[in-house]
């Protein structure tokens, strides 16, 4: 097979398998396109090949768990995070199988490649002296700024996704009576979430700011276009490092958007809401996910 036949399968992986006969929901299709847009730039590094010269012999096991190490080591990724990558690229070898079968060889290894295993630890969340820290780090005074606050504001106290928060567009802002943000998550499933009133009146603020444009996304970067993962997880780093001057225990932990998801959960914990509401509020397939959050707490233990 000729290098360049990596691309037709890569794209008929995500036309065929994924989006007809699967009808695998958006997340799932972002995922794997990130999963593929870091393997197919980690190669061109790597192997000084452009995307469309790859072949896949190229990606054999010894590469790919390279990839995968990459990951780790320097862009900071967890163990989940790593399985996540693997189950794409697992996925793809599967499709590659069975309409491939001259590479079922390769297919094979790559499937055999095991998960890495990892300790589950208690999740990590702010304290409120944490999330005020955090919140005064951004400069009002910019309009990156205030987008800034807003983001970093309606996260914490509504633990949306990072998917979720990216992908808010300006109809899924519900601003009166019974303000809430629509949103879709996992599997599909549509649900609302309510806003308080300070992250309601931020929103309202900035949403005068930005204008009115219907389908626009409610937390645009610089081009007016939707922040990407790489852009969101940017924003909390650049103002997490100036609220650790602020609050040395911020120092100590790993903050990522997830973490503000579990912040907002454990806010509710610990002010009484039980925890179905919780797995409600967060979207959860099951009410026992949201057990992670009472471990965390050695108070509520």
């Amino acid at each position: 097979m000729k290098a360049a036949d990596f691309p037709s399968l890569l794209a008929a992986f995500f036309t065929r398998r994924l989006l007809q006969q699967r009808q695998a929901s958006p997340h799932t299709i972002t995922s794997y396109r990130d999963t593929f847009r870091l393997l197919v730039g980690y190669a061109q590094r790597e192997l000084h090949k452009p995307p469309r010269r790859l072949a896949l012999d190229d990606l054999d096991p010894d590469f790919l768990g390279a990839f995968l190490t990459y990951l780790e080591t320097e862009r900071g990724n967890d163990a989940r995070t790593r399985n996540t990558r693997l189950a794409a690229i697992r996925s793809f070898f599967g499709y590659v199988a069975a309409h491939e079968p001259q590479h079922a060889a390769l297919a094979q290894r790559v499937l055999a490649m095991p998960s890495k295993r990892y300790t589950r630890r208690p999740v990590d969340f702010l304290s409120r002296e944490e999330v005020d820290a955090l919140l005064q780090g951004p400069d009002l005074r910019t309009r990156a700024g205030r987008r800034d606050r807003t983001l970093l504001l309606v996260a914490v106290q509504t633990g949306l996704r990072a998917s979720e928060l990216i992908k808010l567009r300006r109809e899924d802002v519900e601003l009166g009576p019974g303000s809430h943000l629509r949103c879709q998550g996992k599997g599909r499933k549509q649900r609302c979430t309510p806003l308080r009133r300070d992250s309601l009146a931020a929103l309202r603020q900035w949403l005068d700011e930005l204008g009115d444009e219907p389908g626009s996304p409610v937390f645009p970067n610089q081009r007016g276009g939707s922040l990407s993962h790489d852009g969101l997880a940017y924003v909390l780093a650049k103002h997490l490092a100036v609220a650790r001057t602020a609050c040395p225990t911020l120092k100590k932990k790993r903050v990522t958007p997830h973490v503000l998801r579990h912040t907002a959960a454990m806010d509710r914990l610990q002010n009484g809401v039980d925890r179905a509401v919780i797995a409600l509020w967060l979207g959860h397939e099951s009410v026992e996910t949201a057990y992670i959050y009472l471990h965390a707490d050695l108070t509520l233990k």
